[in-house]
């Protein structure tokens, strides 16, 4: 009988610990399960942080990008910083007032506070509460005001680029490199797919501008107000009828940049794209000796006293409304 107890309790002992031996087992397989998902998780992440880099630092806008497209443009450079610093600022008040409503609900809760306070009046809240929001404003003021200033005046402008908004597209002239100008119109949908252009922004006629040269940007109208908008350069100028806005901008890199009309302006509003190529001083010397030849056939000869150009365009619609 004891020998049989005792077998009993071998074979019982055996199978606990083998027990024990499976239990390890799945414990250690799932530690290495979770440290494979971590380990998924941080390499996912490093993907998706390469994949927002490589987004954000995108010529175009593109789907699912975040951030804002890179500058270009020193206009825009200082844009970007103001933008940085008005977000420490809005970060550190929302911390401040989500702060003081915990305090609010943990302190003065119903259970803490049975018999509300009747307080009605502080003079030095209503002192600080009023004075401090005001020195928030003047702080953000100043530099804005500098920005606005910077942007719109231009200095020493190596070249002038006139803009004009039609309904539906843009048209430019160059006055110091002849006074050539033409119509800058959006690619169809389907050619632009069929180019491997970029929909809805390529242009059959882009801006050609060189690379460093300070740009002197004049916008005008024929009809209705449009908007002369581009987001990597920093400038967005209101085509209005009857008035020259203007602003300036300059490329530190070449390539393509896109923008875009964003005042409502009619049906076909969201197809006036603006397509700008950035080329060496060199290319652009050799695009304008092209482009004189190419627009000189579709010019119209000057009539009452030189009009050219927008002005043109603007006393026809005049004649027109009359």
């Amino acid at each position: 009988m004891s020998l049989g107890r005792e077998a009993k309790f071998s074979a019982g002992r055996a199978r606990g610990v083998t027990g024990m031996g499976l239990i390890r087992k799945a414990a250690n397989l799932g530690l290495v399960a979770r440290a494979s998902r971590a380990l998924a998780a941080v390499l996912g992440g490093v993907m998706l942080g390469a994949a927002w880099v490589q987004l954000a630092l995108a010529e175009e806008p593109l789907p699912w990008q975040m951030g804002m497209q890179p500058a270009a443009t020193p206009v825009r450079v200082r844009i970007d910083a103001f933008h940085d610093e008005l977000l420490i600022i809005i970060t550190l008040i929302t911390i401040f007032v989500l702060g003081l409503l915990i305090y609010v609900m943990l302190r003065f809760n119903a259970k803490r506070n049975p018999v509300p306070t009747k307080t009605t009046h502080n003079t030095m809240l209503e002192v600080l509460w009023t004075t401090v929001p005001v020195l928030i404003l003047v702080v953000i003021a100043i530099p804005s005001f500098k920005l606005l200033y910077y942007a719109g005046r231009t200095q020493h402008a190596d070249m002038t680029l006139k803009v004009t908004g039609h309904q539906w597209y843009w048209s430019y002239e160059y006055p110091d490199q002849g006074g050539f100008a033409y119509d800058s119109n959006m690619i169809p949908e389907e050619q632009a797919v069929k180019e491997h252009k970029v929909r809805l922004l390529d242009v059959d006629n882009p801006v050609v501008l060189p690379v460093g040269a300070t740009v002197r940007i004049l916008v005008s109208g024929t009809d209705v107000i449009h908007s002369w908008y581009v987001p990597a350069a920093g400038v967005q100028e209101y085509a209005v009828i009857g008035r020259v806005n203007e602003s300036w901008l300059q490329f530190d890199r070449t390539g393509i940049f896109y923008g875009q009309c964003n005042q409502i302006c009619g049906v076909n509003h969201p197809f006036m794209p603006i397509a700008i190529q950035v080329v060496s001083k060199p290319d652009f010397d050799s695009w304008v000796a092209q482009a004189k030849k190419k627009y000189a056939s579709k010019d119209i000869a000057p009539q009452d006293g030189g009009a050219t150009g927008a002005v043109r365009l603007a006393q026809a619609a005049d004649a027109a409304s009359n």
